[in-house]
């Protein structure tokens, strides 16, 4: 087994923090080993001016990064698991996820107001149209705008007066020290986090036995079922930035329950299913949620938005 890896990772405050996490706990699982970092800016961290909808998704943020591993200039890549496509580049693999931090989304206000008390016309500032359908369908009042950066750059512009009010990932408010200037958390079942939200990925190339006897000790299998199943619900709902989707497994035990949401940008749509059952059956019973999401009118909302 080889004691060198390299690490291809975002420069973000967020993505640094997670390939140090990581680089942490292989130093733990193999004494010895040498890790180093390859940060790269990728063309999603380059193009802040536009909506992610607009400029291609969330791929954006890790093309770069495979292109790395596939050129033989790293090893392994460390994403957020909600960053990377149902379709990743061919000769890659990502089995391996570390254990769910906080999946929901956080509410942050600059006076500190929960979202049901702020006024008509309130600035809130999201890139996700998964947020925004979601806000708008309960709060059609408020004035939804995109934002786009870093979490230290969002935070910055909430202070400095731009926004109102943000909605960004609780794990990276938490992961980054953050957490305190959350207002509100936004969760089930009112309210559905992105597929995946909250796990770390360990992305390499297909056949690179070396990596993969590395990093295999740090899988997670909880995770893993999670992150299996939103998968598949993303999947089959061709699941995007251009589509307002939501989906959470909770997992308790030996069962899972799976829930699902489709929508329209301005929150006058919104369809939700969802299915329980032994976790042994998760993937079933994400096909049966995207399934009956399909059925009840997300086939039409998809290719609405994709006619658009």
């Amino acid at each position: 087994m080889s004691n060198r890896l390299r690490i291809a990772t975002r420069k973000s405050a967020l993505a640094m923090w997670q390939a140090h996490h990581v680089q942490a706990l292989l130093e733990q699982a193999h004494p010895g080993i040498t890790i180093e970092l390859v940060p790269i800016v990728t063309r999603g961290d380059k193009i802040l001016d536009r909506p992610l909808a607009a400029i291609g998704g969330k791929g954006l943020f890790l093309k770069e990064l495979e292109h790395a591993m596939l050129d033989g200039e790293a090893d392994l890549a460390v994403h957020s698991m909600k960053d990377v496509p149902a379709e990743m580049a061919a000769g890659l693999v990502l089995d391996v996820v570390l254990p769910r931090a906080n999946p929901f989304d956080a509410w942050i206000s600059r006076d500190g107001s929960s979202v049901s008390d702020m006024p008509p016309g309130s600035r809130v500032g999201t890139s996700s149209l998964r947020r925004r359908c979601q806000l708008l369908a309960t709060y059609p009042e408020l004035d939804v705008v995109d934002l786009r950066g870093n979490v230290d750059t969002r935070l910055r512009k909430l202070a400095a007066g731009e926004y109102d009010a943000i909605i960004l990932a609780c794990a990276g408010m938490e992961r980054l020290g953050f957490d305190s200037q959350i207002t509100e958390v936004l969760g089930p079942p009112d309210w559905l986090p992105a597929a995946t939200q909250g796990i770390i990925g360990l992305q390499c190339r297909q056949g690179d036995e070396a990596t993969l006897g590395l990093i295999r000790p740090l899988h997670d299998e909880a995770a893993g079922i999670q992150a299996r199943s939103e998968r598949v619900v993303s999947a089959m709902l061709e699941g995007s930035c251009q589509v307002p989707l939501a989906v959470y497994t909770e997992l308790t035990d030996s069962q899972v329950k799976i829930s699902g949401l489709v929508g329209t940008p301005d929150g006058e749509r919104i369809i939700r299913a969802s299915e329980s059952g032994s976790h042994v059956n998760a993937d079933a019973i994400a096909r049966t949620v995207a399934e009956s999401l399909l059925q009840l009118g997300a086939a039409e909302i998809i290719e609405s938005l994709r006619e658009a």
